[in-house]
């Protein structure tokens, strides 16, 4: 294991050493636009388990991932456990994040079958960074906000020098901010595909880069699923004439995304309209809400929602860093569901437009089965 740095865009250097692929020179980092490897913003992740679901979720694109739980590796990983959606292009990595920082990772045996951590970052590219002090990395995102972050060696000896980490912090200084990045062209599928069911009610499934156990799911209740790319028009979707629209989960900044927020605006009063995460906040702007980008976002499996209507709190899964802004919703718009730690938006609903989304992913369910209601709720609008 090679000495290893991570350079944040203030100065703020952790020390560690690299697994995963080999994490680059200062002077060999790629060019900063689009989701490079090892550059990204830095956000921390509260989940005690899950690290497959979390380097495999489309969402952490053009983010490197730092775990709090102290332990990542004991139980390798299983491509059956992947999020990533339903891609066309082999050519993409698995693994979605820029990098992967945990405080200890296991090297040992691991279940047959499976592959290690190690072994999993290194076949997408992927750098990551053992041996850092993840509680200070975690309070100093949490106090000043997540921000860029990347994933370096030193050329010769186990630190850096001066100038390799003034360089570090220059190359930063060019890396875009999360706000006004588009980075769902990056994921999801590049070509309309129709579903194999032909029974059941027909969603028309708008991919910004959806998960996998969504797709199962949607599946799993008897729904024909039409999956558009990103890039569909409203025109495609009505031609399809499908029962409902549903969008998906995605990265990125959902205030540059205009072509996709006029298709959904054109479906709102002609069909039932459903949301998860980036859907949801691309669903609120359709209806003339704004977004808003949160301090350290929401990234674990441990975050209580409360249902406004009946009181009830349950546990969800969460991976986000923008909010719809409760105070610009329209009329006849209402807050269907609140984060319970922070009052947050967490899912909006109108009756008369047929509109339900939720921030939160209910197909993660960590509770386990919390928040699986959510779907029975989606085929009731439909219905």
């Amino acid at each position: 294991m090679k000495r290893t740095h991570l350079i944040l865009s203030n100065g703020e250097e952790y020390a560690g050493y690299g697994f995963g692929a080999e994490a680059p020179y200062v002077s060999d980092l790629p060019r900063p636009d689009g989701a490079p490897k090892g550059g990204g913003e830095v956000v921390f992740n509260t989940a005690m388990s899950g690290y497959h679901e979390v380097l495999t979720d489309p969402s952490y694109s053009g983010q490197i991932v730092a775990l709090t739980y102290p332990h990542a590796g004991n139980y390798g990983c299983n491509e059956e456990w992947n999020e990533v959606g339903p891609e066309d292009e082999a050519d993409r990595p698995v693994v979605k994040p820029a990098g992967l920082v945990v405080r200890e990772v296991y090297d040992g045996p691991v279940p047959t079958g499976r592959i290690s951590l190690d072994a999993f970052l290194k076949a997408s590219g992927t750098p990551g960074i053992s041996g850092v002090d993840t509680r200070r990395l975690t309070l100093d995102l949490r106090d000043e906000g997540s921000r860029n972050g990347v994933i370096i060696r030193p050329r010769e000896g186990a630190e850096l020098t001066a100038a390799e980490r003034e360089s570090a912090v220059s190359y930063l200084g060019s890396f875009p901010r999360m706000e006004g990045r588009d980075l769902v062209d990056a994921v999801g599928i590049s070509i309309a595909r129709p579903g194999d069911h032909l029974a059941g009610r027909h969603i028309a499934l708008l991919d910004c880069g959806i998960k996998a156990n969504i797709v199962r799911i949607l599946e799993g209740t008897g729904c024909r699923l039409t999956l558009l790319e990103s890039s569909a028009s409203a025109a495609d979707v009505d031609a399809l004439g499908p029962d409902a629209l549903f969008v998906s989960n995605g990265p990125g900044d959902p205030a540059v995304l205009e072509d996709q927020v006029d298709l959904i605006r054109k479906s709102i009063g002609v069909r039932p309209v459903l949301g998860i995460c980036l859907g949801h906040q691309l669903i609120a702007q359709a209806l003339g809400a704004k977004t808003y980008k949160m301090k350290f976002g929401h990234h674990g499996v441990n975050h209580p929602v409360r249902d406004e209507s009946s009181g009830a709190v349950f546990v969800t899964s969460q991976n986000h860093g923008f909010a719809v802004d409760d105070t610009t919703l329209p009329e006849g718009t209402e807050v269907w569901l609140r984060n319970a730690n922070d009052a947050t938006n967490e899912g909006i609903r109108s009756k008369d437009l047929r509109v339900l989304t939720t921030q939160f992913h209910p197909e993660a369910a960590p509770g386990p089965r919390d928040a699986l209601w959510i779907f029975e709720r989606f085929l009731q609008e439909m219905a």
